[in-house]
């Protein structure tokens, strides 16, 4: 009898773990992609803490300052009608189509430093590609309002998404400047939801969360 349950744990344990590995592929993942310093830590953290508390990681001022992909699992989102989505958050290096230690100097590292950060942050967005590629169910794809969106990494990004077939949503980001013209955004990308906020002072992100619920639910 004693070998009868020992077996019986084992399989049911089995079976329980092949459950949760199940429910947590099948969890929705939303990635935060964009060129770095457009705010995605910024935004990441204000989602975590709306709803968790929690903060997903530092914000700097440097650029590529994300240099690996950071997650935040179990976020429930709720909107004013009581629906709900359930969402791992993932955090994702800035993309771009060129990366030079030299801007890393302007900020007062040495040289050899700001080599190992480039090289880092080139090894970031090949890690920020790797999940759009296999890990990824959503798109929140942040832009700084205060510049043009024209940019190729962005018309590249935007393509790269459209392919896979990912519903997205585009963040015109930092409207709190004086200078952010979240309209260009609009007319850049008419054919997704755009939604203007300041992930900084949290600004129209009721307006984010509602989308999401939509697009992502």
């Amino acid at each position: 009898m004693r070998i009868f349950y020992q077996t019986y744990g084992t399989a049911k344990k089995k079976f329980s773990n092949f459950l949760n590995r199940f429910f947590k592929r099948k969890r929705t993942r939303i990635g935060i992609y964009g060129p770095p310093n457009s705010g995605k830590t910024t935004l990441a953290n204000r989602i975590a803490r709306d709803w968790t508390g929690d903060a997903v990681g530092p914000v700097s001022e440097i650029p590529h300052e994300t240099r690996r992909a950071r997650k935040k699992e179990d976020i429930i989102i709720s909107g004013a009608n009581g629906s709900t989505i359930t969402m791992d958050i993932v955090d994702t290096p800035g993309v771009t189509t060129k990366i030079d230690y030299h801007e890393f100097l302007e900020y007062g590292m040495d040289k050899d430093e700001a080599i190992i950060r480039a090289r880092e942050a080139t090894e970031g967005v090949a890690e920020a590609m790797h999940w759009l590629r296999e890990d990824i169910d959503g798109v929140i794809y942040m832009l700084d309002s205060t510049l043009d969106p024209f940019m190729q990494v962005n018309i590249m990004m935007i393509g790269i998404i459209e392919s896979r077939r990912l519903p997205v949503i585009i963040v015109a980001n930092k409207i709190d400047l004086p200078d952010a013209i979240p309209a260009r955004i609009r007319s850049a990308f008419p054919q997704h939801p755009v939604v203007a906020v300041s992930g900084l002072e949290g600004r129209n992100v009721e307006s984010l969360y509602e989308t999401m619920l939509e697009c992502f639910g």
